[in-house]
C-alpha cells in the first residue's frame, strides 16, 4: 500500500532490543476518510518533528552531513503524516513480557505537556545529537494545519 507505513517500535537501538509496539502512518487524505471516531485515535506529528524529539539514527554509511539532508527531507514528509501507535509491552512498567492489552499512545503536541531536556538526555547523549539543535534546524519545515479529530486524548484529558 503506497499510502501506508508500518513502523516498528523497539525500546532501544541495541542488538537485543525489544519490539514493543507499531505505528501505522498515512497521508492528511488517506486520514480524512477514516470516520470520525477513527480519527480521534490518530496524532499528529508537527510537534514531535519540529521539537527535535524524532529522529532517525544514522547509519554507519552515511557522513554525518549526507544523513542530516536526508533526515530533514524524511522530516518534511512525515510532518505530513498522522499516526496510530499501539504498544504491545510496558517496558516502562518493568514487565519481562509483553502482558495485558495492546495500548494505544500518542504524541506531544506541545512544550508543556513534558520537560524534553530530561526526557531526551539519555537519548540525545547515545546518539550524539540534541534536541534543540534538531529544532533549530527544523524551523523552516512548511506549516502543516492539523485536522480537529487528530490529538484528541490532549483535548479530551484538558477538559
Amino acid at each position: 500500500m503506497a499510502d501506508l507505513r508500518q513502523c516498528l517500535v523497539y525500546d532501544s537501538h541495541e542488538k537485543d532490543a525489544r519490539l514493543i509496539g507499531v505505528e501505522y502512518m498515512v497521508p492528511k487524505h488517506v486520514y480524512e476518510s477514516f470516520p470520525p471516531e477513527e480519527q480521534k485515535l490518530w496524532h499528529s506529528h508537527v510537534f514531535e518533528v519540529k521539537s527535535g524529539m524524532l529522529i532517525l539514527p544514522k547509519p554507519a554509511d552515511k557522513t554525518a552531513e549526507e544523513w542530516e539532508q536526508a533526515e530533514l527531507e524524511a522530516m518534511k514528509e512525515i510532518t505530513t503524516l498522522y499516526g496510530k501507535t499501539w504498544h504491545f509491552w510496558q517496558v516502562d512498567k518493568g514487565d519481562q513480557y509483553p502482558l495485558g492489552s495492546p495500548v494505544l499512545m500518542g504524541s506531544l503536541t506541545q512544550p508543556s505537556q513534558c520537560d524534553l531536556d530530561t526526557a531526551l538526555e539519555k537519548r540525545n547523549k547515545d546518539f550524539g545529537v540534541h534536541h534543540a539543535d534538531k529544532a533549530k534546524k527544523r524551523e523552516d519545515i512548511s506549516h502543516f494545519d492539523i485536522h480537529d479529530a487528530a490529538d484528541s486524548w490532549w483535548k479530551d484529558s484538558s477538559k
